[in-house]
């Protein structure tokens, strides 16, 4: 058998299925990008379009039956990202110094101080629509409080607590609007996987 052939090869990854009648990620769209974030990780001169730790939070695969365990496929994209951070994060210090990546995470830390010291229940904004699902006001304002112990009190905190948060429900402005708290906390898991 001819070595470049097989070396060049796709390997899927192995993970672990879901039962048939349940629903999991779907296997092709995770091996795929998979591959291509190991390549863009391994050789990124050799990438099509190079893959950012932004990329891999972001990243979102239909629900298929019987397709990867999501459990099990986010602990791996989780330990990818941290990679990617740890590499774009010692190219910006080999290329501009590390004044220039303390810049850069503390003026990330700044944006972020400043909701985070906002009073409680009024850290995020409201549903504009009365019946939209948001999450519970006190618990995300309890996730701030750790957070300002991690920023300012270098209490210890996990970059994994803040991707697996969970918030009970609320409904329309008994609550924080979803999406702006999700992006807030992107920008948090940013921030942790650059200084850890």
């Amino acid at each position: 058998m001819n070595s470049t052939v097989s070396s060049q090869r796709q390997v899927p990854a192995s993970f672990q299925r879901v039962p048939r009648t349940e629903y999991g990620y779907n296997a092709k769209q995770v091996d795929q990008f998979l591959q291509r974030a190991r390549v863009s990780l391994e050789n990124p001169v050799a990438a099509e379009k190079a893959v950012t730790s932004t990329d891999v939070r972001s990243i979102a695969f239909d629900p298929v039956k019987g397709g990867y365990s999501a459990a099990v496929v986010d602990a791996a994209l989780d330990r990818l990202e941290d990679a990617f951070a740890r590499r774009e994060r010692d190219e910006l210090i080999a290329a501009s110094g590390e004044d220039a990546w303390l810049r850069d995470i503390g003026q990330l830390s700044g944006i972020l101080r400043g909701r985070l010291h906002r009073p409680d229940g009024e850290r995020f904004r409201r549903p504009s629509k009365s019946k939209a699902r948001s999450y519970n006001t006190s618990d995300v304002d309890n996730l701030c409080h750790e957070l300002i112990g991690y920023l300012e009190e270098d209490k210890p905190l996990s970059v994994d607590s803040i991707r697996r948060a969970v918030f009970r429900p609320a409904t329309g402005a008994d609550g924080y609007e979803e999406t702006q708290v999700d992006a807030f906390l992107d920008r948090v898991v940013e921030l942790m996987a650059a200084i850890d």
